[in-house]
């Protein structure tokens, strides 16, 4: 059972005609854009916006026409993956590398749907490492203060270089602390010079689709 195709194209569901829709990045988002691709063709009127380079070069691939925010005043519905989603549906995001897109989008949409398959489900987050998205200049101090708040910061790496977002930016992955509250250290983060955001994603989700022990869909909407 491929459990990314089975909520990526569940998730394709919620679109309908007149729609702009946030168009995610990621192997999940991947199987959603496919399908939209396939209802565009069947004569679903949409426009998305793209949360990355990669997916604007996916969605030219399977004809999904784009808006920006030039056009758009809002977003209807907003679909993403994430890399961990805990008890209270909040989230990590940006293992990708395109937080700062995503959170954008994100919150700009009326609705935001994240699909995730069943190893991205935690009872509290931090299993997975925390990306933070900071500027290049003085990253070293920016660094020195990611860790003072309790979070060990790695500098994301790609062929012995810096890992370059699509906004010029660089990427710290850091293990936060475990008694962390993931909405506290959202703000404190982001107060931090230098941190342009960070992939936690509290009280955003108003919508998980995952793939349940019995390997059924669930939709869990949020309270």
């Amino acid at each position: 059972m491929n459990e990314k195709k089975l909520v990526g194209e569940k998730a394709a569901e919620f679109v309908k005609d007149g729609m702009i829709v946030g168009l995610g990045t990621g192997s999940t988002v991947y199987y959603t854009l496919e399908k939209l691709g396939q209802l565009v063709k069947e004569g679903l009127q949409m426009k998305g916006i793209p949360t990355s380079a990669a997916t604007e070069k996916l969605a030219h691939e399977f004809g999904i026409p784009l808006t920006s925010f030039l056009e758009a005043a809002y977003i209807d519905v907003a679909i993403d993956g994430a890399d961990e989603v805990d008890a209270h549906l909040n989230l990590i995001k940006g293992g990708g590398g395109a937080l700062l897109r995503e959170k954008i989008i994100a919150s700009a949409a009326k609705k935001f749907i994240v699909i995730v398959d069943s190893s991205k489900i935690s009872e509290k987050l931090g299993s997975f490492l925390l990306p933070v998205e900071v500027i290049p200049f003085g990253y070293e101090m920016t660094a020195k203060q990611i860790h003072s708040i309790g979070c060990v910061p790695k500098l994301r790496v790609a062929d012995g270089k810096p890992y370059i977002t699509d906004n010029h930016n660089y990427i710290f992955d850091c293990k936060i602390p475990e008694d962390s509250q993931p909405k506290n250290l959202e703000t404190v983060l982001n107060m931090i010079p230098g941190v342009v955001e960070n992939g936690l994603f509290t009280n955003m989700a108003d919508v998980v689709i995952r793939v349940t022990n019995e390997k059924t869909v669930l939709i869990e909407k949020k309270i």
